[in-house]
């Protein structure tokens, strides 16, 4: 089982999107998913047809805040091998609220490795939608994954953003996750019209060489109308280019992981 964090301290580069249709395209390939949503816009759990206004405590909130036990909380979504702990606004205040907590940046991990232990729940892929920021939920999913995924916009100023959150990463290995390990990166809204979007890739490729998937995610209407019907696009319209590029990006980390484990 692997914990993998889909970050960006950007908001609006399709962090949630992919974590969404990630999970779907994982799942419909038999893979036993959980998705935790620890954004407090909590559109991950609308995105997969949940509710994320009912100010229950049975959201990721009440399990950071120590009201809830996370096997309380899991919810199913409509989709088989496919689980999520939800989110809501509600997590916006956990910051001021663990402000004396000396340990705090360890919450998400003590509480998942003890569920994770004692359960005997079996999950292929956690995967965390993290929120636009590198705040302390961020830090929080930095601690607890094995590795991030990041999706990057190819737009002017995303490589600037970029090293902004690499330095955050090492400042996260050298103090409280050695291990941590950047899977790799994605390249989203990509508009081949657009010369822009060709000298973002070409630049990312040359900087971060192998790292960068060899699929692209274009700019595709289907993909932003899907999470208002509460469905990943691969359900809304599995033939559009976004769901296409989607699949494609599936087999290739798919494949990635494969050669992971036959490395290991």
């Amino acid at each position: 089982m692997k914990i993998i964090s889909i970050i960006n301290q950007k908001g609006g580069v399709g962090k949630t999107t992919t974590v969404i249709n990630l999970a779907s395209a994982l799942s419909q390939q038999n893979k036993k998913i959980l998705v935790i949503d620890l954004d407090p816009q909590g559109n991950a759990t609308t995105g997969l047809g949940l509710s994320n206004v009912e100010h229950s405590d049975q959201t990721i909130y009440g399990i950071l805040n120590g009201t809830m036990s996370i096997s309380n909380v899991i919810k199913n979504t409509k989709f088989s091998n496919l689980d999520i702990i939800t989110s809501n606004v509600d997590l916006s205040g956990l910051e001021v609220e663990t402000a004396g907590d000396n340990d705090r940046a360890f919450i998400l991990k003590t509480k998942l490795t003890a569920y994770l232990n004692n359960s005997g729940a079996i999950y292929d892929y956690i995967l965390i939608d993290c929120p636009p920021s590198l705040s302390l939920l961020t830090v929080m999913a930095l601690v607890v994954s094995n590795s991030l995924l990041v999706p990057l916009q190819t737009e002017f100023f995303a490589l600037e953003g970029l090293t902004q959150l690499m330095k955050t990463i090492e400042r996260i290995k050298v103090n409280l996750n050695p291990s941590l390990e950047i899977q790799g990166i994605l390249l989203t809204m990509y508009d081949k019209r657009n010369r822009l979007s060709s000298e973002v890739e070409q630049e990312a490729r040359s900087y971060f060489k192998e790292k960068v998937y060899q699929t692209v995610i274009p700019r595709n209407v289907r993909l932003s109308e899907a999470p208002s019907h509460g469905v990943p696009v691969l359900v809304y319209d599995k033939n559009c280019p976004g769901s296409k590029s989607y699949y494609s990006f599936t087999d290739e980390f798919v494949l990635q992981e494969a050669k992971i484990g036959s490395a290991a």
